[in-house]
């Protein structure tokens, strides 16, 4: 079983263009800043939400460089 989030799948971030990637970055950015400050105030009750979180950035950051290098292609504009 694969860990992260349901809809940052990389078969569904495949159809993504690099500029909603983008933002969906800076959006998992986010929410792990405010769990990891959750987690200092001792307020966190998901720590695996931490580590899924992780992982999607990971994820969103592994396509955007595949398709810099050219290993993976973007969707084209028709779709």
């Amino acid at each position: 079983m694969a860990i992260g989030t349901k809809e940052l799948a990389p078969d569904e971030l495949d159809g993504f263009d690099d500029e909603r990637l983008v933002a969906e970055l800076k959006k998992a950015k986010e929410e792990l800043f405010n769990l990891r400050f959750q987690s200092a105030t001792g307020q966190l009750e998901s720590h695996g939400r931490l580590k899924a979180v992780r992982r999607d950035i990971a994820r969103i950051y592994t396509i955007l460089r595949e398709r810099e290098l050219g290993i993976r292609t973007a969707p084209s504009a028709s779709e």
